[in-house]
């Protein structure tokens, strides 16, 4: 019978059923919770100098985390937006282990009490249009490689996708209207789907990336 007092148990089901199973997350937030634990348990292990397979639910004391907390901050250089990243982890964690292993629900809320930092959102910057112009004269689109580039580029400023998003749009994502204008189908973070229009000029600059190619490759595929 497993021990459900060893955060190595908990961890696991964690990161490994509820994540993926029961969540469906996305690789990057996989890794970066899997980053999350990489560093807290050692810096846990650390300050209490135990090995890490030690460690028991109770010894992640809010009193370590905090001390974790102030750890990425002051030696790792981390922003407030990163310390809260990892704390929002730790949290989602323990409301994990809380809701699954009713004896630890004490647990829980004392470590769902560690404070997240507030902090200051920039304001989001944006581009002229004469610079964004320069940037979509920049590829040659003498070669093939450039005129790739070029619709790429024309296709971010166009839909606004970010640029894993992009990577992700298959060909078939693709649909074409009779004015010669169309739309993309972009599946987001949380793989969440939206659909975009595009415009003609666009379009237009698709046809010789996927003249000849299967339908359900990647449209930005390197040829």
């Amino acid at each position: 019978m497993p021990d459900n007092t060893a955060v190595g148990f908990w961890v696991r089901r964690f990161l490994s059923d509820h994540l993926i199973h029961e969540r469906g997350v996305s690789r990057n937030t996989q890794q970066s919770y899997r980053d999350t634990f990489c560093l807290f348990l050692l810096f846990a292990a650390a300050r209490l100098k135990s090995a890490v397979d030690k460690l028991i639910i109770d010894d992640l004391s809010p009193g370590i985390v905090s001390e974790f907390l102030a750890h990425l901050e002051q030696i790792r250089r981390c922003s407030v937006a990163t310390r809260n990243q990892r704390l929002a982890t730790l949290h989602s964690f323990a409301r994990f282990t809380g809701e699954s292993g009713p004896e630890h629900v004490e647990w829980c809320a004392e470590i769902r009490r560690v404070p997240f930092k507030r902090t200051w959102t920039n304001p989001v910057p944006y581009m002229e249009k004469d610079e964004i112009d320069e940037l979509l004269r920049a590829p040659n689109r003498a070669i093939e490689h450039g005129q790739r580039d070029h619709a790429l580029l024309l296709f971010l400023y166009n839909s606004g996708a970010r640029a894993t998003e992009a990577a992700g749009v298959l060909i078939e994502d693709l649909t074409w209207d009779a004015a010669g204008t169309g739309s993309v189908k972009i599946c987001g973070k949380g793989r969440k789907v939206r659909f975009c229009p595009l415009w003609k000029k666009t379009m237009a600059e698709f046809r010789p990336l996927i003249r000849g190619r299967d339908a359900s490759n990647p449209l930005f595929l390197n040829r």
